[in-house]
């Protein structure tokens, strides 16, 4: 296929879609919305939008409750959401999907939870260096309370991870956390390879799906993680909700997270039991609106098709690659793999000596949104010797004309600065 031929087909696809989401349609200080921040937050579809809509127009009530009409109707969108979501990530039950706020309330959970009954003395617990904060800081928490101790698996200069570093830290270790996409450098890591190599080891495995479930097909069977969590509002759903997939044995053991109402079988005056899995771990009003949301979402995915978000993520990575290193030679410094197989939708970057907090200020006032920061990921800024970086994210709704106007705010970015 030629290089027009593949443009050409990048933006058919990416218009095709756009017409879905009302937002990518506005403008930003006089200009076109370039929307390059799905990273942080993907945009919605008006299916998405509309089904939270009606939910709160015709059948708003609590589920699992009442026994009247709405309570009914919200009760099955609910439940319904859980299975679709259940399919979406191949769930052998929809009973291994349990709700939460966002992912790292569900990272939390598994290392208060299952971490806080498993752990204790001596025991070692492994994070690669790419994680992001939501899978470091509850891991400290919960190492600062049982004595466990806490190991880094390291990463090459290309923020490739160490996989024979990895096989020898597994050894003795209790559990390893592990991002299945670095949310900085876009790091496609071996996610299956890893969760078996930890398995062999009887390691248990928690994997922050994050970054990956919006791109991947995410079939948890495969994976072989015996945790896996991820959000919706990087999946094109609503912001408040997030799910925790994992292993029936492992959640029916673990204690509650939180106490109070739905997660109880009974309470009396000497103490309480807790109801099955996953109402144990739902405790109180759930984000019924966002589930219900996030249930639209993922089969909004399914239609689309992962096999085709990811080929359109290779493929505008390939050209966004291409293009901010024509323009910017030895003035650009690109974290992570250059490689688009090895790596998800986002590019992370230094440009010159522009600090990115101003690279994302410029490129505003462009209509061109970015993210610049850490990113809640410190550790990994700090290996590669940097304290921030201006980072652009893509989702299938992107196209390489977007990629176009990056470049052209850049420059003026450079140009203000004289560099």
């Amino acid at each position: 296929m030629s290089d027009l031929a593949s443009i050409r087909e990048i933006d058919a696809f990416a218009e095709s879609l756009r017409k879905d989401f009302p937002i990518l349609h506005r403008t930003v200080h006089d200009r076109p919305l370039v929307y390059l921040d799905s990273a942080a937050s993907s945009q919605r579809p008006e299916a998405v939008i509309e089904a939270m809509d009606t939910y709160y127009r015709t059948y708003h009530s609590n589920i699992h409750r009442g026994a009247h009409t709405l309570g009914e109707e919200a009760t099955a969108a609910y439940d319904g959401a859980r299975t679709k979501i259940a399919r979406f990530v191949n769930s052998p039950t929809p009973e291994q999907i349990v709700f939460t706020k966002n992912v790292t309330e569900a990272l939390n959970l598994v290392a208060h939870s299952w971490g806080r009954a498993n752990l204790g003395e001596g025991d070692r617990i492994l994070l690669s260096t790419m994680e992001h904060h939501a899978n470091i800081v509850p891991w400290f928490m919960v190492a600062e309370m049982t004595g466990a101790t806490v190991e880094w698996v390291p990463i090459s200069d290309d923020g490739v991870l160490d996989l024979d570093a990895l096989a020898r830290m597994l050894r003795g270790a209790s559990v390893l956390a592990c991002t299945a996409v670095s949310n900085v450098v876009g790091t496609l890591n071996p996610i299956a390879d890893i969760c078996a190599m930890a398995r062999g080891e009887g390691v248990v495995s928690v994997v922050d799906a994050a970054q990956y479930t919006p791109h991947q097909v995410t079939d948890v069977v495969a994976i072989g993680a015996d945790f896996l969590g991820f959000t919706g509002h990087k999946a094109l759903g609503p912001t408040g909700v997030g799910v925790l997939w994992g292993r029936s044995d492992l959640l029916d053991s673990m204690p509650p997270f939180l106490g109070g109402g739905e997660m109880i079988e009974h309470v009396d005056y000497d103490g309480f039991s807790t109801a099955p899995v996953p109402a144990k771990f739902e405790a109180g009003t759930m984000p019924i609106a966002e589930v219900i949301g996030l249930g639209v979402a993922v089969d909004y995915l399914a239609d689309v098709g992962m096999d085709r978000v990811r080929d359109h993520d290779v493929a505008i990575l390939r050209y966004a690659l291409a293009a901010l290193t024509d323009a910017f030679g030895a003035k650009i410094r690109i974290l992570g793999p250059l490689d688009p197989e090895q790596r998800s939708g986002l590019v992370s970057f230094e440009l010159g000596d522009v600090h990115p907090h101003d690279i994302s200020t410029i490129l505003d006032q462009e209509g061109v949104a970015i993210r610049a920061g850490h990113h809640c990921a410190k550790p990994l800024h700090a290996r590669f010797g940097v304290t921030a970086s201006a980072r652009a994210s893509f989702q299938f709704y992107n196209t390489t004309a977007e990629v176009d106007q990056l470049v052209h705010a850049l420059d003026i970015a450079l140009e203000l600065f004289g560099l």
